[in-house]
Formats: C-alpha cells, sequence, structure tokens
C-alpha cells in the first residue's frame, strides 16, 4: 500500500484546529466546499507544492513527487480545516484500507467537536 499518513499536513491540521480556524459544516457540503482545480493551481503557484501537499493526509511516495497524485485526502480549502472533508476522508480511508489516515481523521473530528 503506497498511501500512508502525511505527518506535516496532520500537524498542520491539528494546530488550525486549535486556533479555531475550522469551518463545521455538515457531511455532504465537501462536494461544494472542496477548492477548484483553478483555486489549487493558484495556491500551487503562490506557496508551492510544499505548502499544498501539507493540506493533505495522504501521501504516495511512488508517485512523482510534486504532482497532485502524489498526494489524497484533503482537508481544507487553504483556509480553514472543513469538517465535511474530515469526515469524508475519514470514510474513503477506511473504505481503501488506510488505517492510519482513517485513525487520524478520527482523532481530528474528536478534537473539532470538542470544543
Amino acid at each position: 500500500m503506497a498511501v500512508k499518513l502525511n505527518g506535516k499536513a496532520l500537524k498542520q491540521a491539528r494546530k488550525l484546529i486549535e486556533d479555531g480556524k475550522v469551518e463545521r459544516d455538515v457531511r455532504d457540503d465537501w462536494s461544494e466546499h472542496a477548492p477548484s482545480t483553478d483555486d489549487e493551481n493558484n495556491f500551487i503557484d503562490k506557496h508551492g507544492f510544499a505548502a499544498f501537499a501539507e493540506w493533505h493526509l495522504g501521501r504516495d511516495d511512488e508517485k512523482s513527487d510534486g504532482t497532485k497524485g502524489s498526494v489524497s485526502f484533503p482537508f481544507g480549502d487553504f483556509k480553514k480545516v472543513h469538517r465535511c472533508a474530515v469526515i469524508s476522508l475519514e470514510g474513503r480511508a477506511a473504505q481503501y484500507g488506510h488505517d492510519d489516515i482513517r485513525d487520524a481523521a478520527k482523532k481530528l473530528l474528536e478534537l473539532m467537536d470538542s470544543d
């Protein structure tokens, strides 16, 4: 299994949540709230791919580094962590057997919901 937990992204997500940078939306909102391809490209142009990767809990070292295919399981819109994104990625991680990512998502949800 090539996809593994991106520790830097997890650390960033926790910090954002602790700082109150959370969108407390509902489960099915992610399809509407997810950044567009143009938003992603603009973010990469402005901040670089490493910063873009830190918005994704999954990392695939078997894919070409610096490509969108090398990251997965996005959790926010480059400003805030979206609860709907974390719920969505938790389900997909569980479905595909990425237990470390699923468990990290569960902990992020608990952190969001503890406020």
